[in-house]
């Protein structure tokens, strides 16, 4: 877990939910986040984020493309 709150654009996890999202925004200690694929965004402590592996980041793609060919 981290205090610093990582530039827009950066991929992070999000420790609470295990899930890869995008920093979008922040505001104050809040950080907004966005899946890698698409989807639904979420908020998120700044203090409950930490960087991403490239594994993780990836594992992510996968798991949300799949998801979207489950749904076509």
């Amino acid at each position: 877990m981290s205090n610093d709150i990582p530039p827009l654009g950066a991929y992070v996890i999000d420790t609470r939910t295990d899930r890869v999202g995008q920093v979008i925004e922040h505001t104050g200690d809040l950080v907004h986040l966005h899946p890698p694929c698409s989807g639904a965004g979420w908020d998120c402590p700044a203090s409950e984020i930490q960087a991403t592996t490239l594994r993780a980041y990836l594992r992510a793609r996968v798991a949300e493309v799949n998801n979207r060919r489950r749904l076509v």
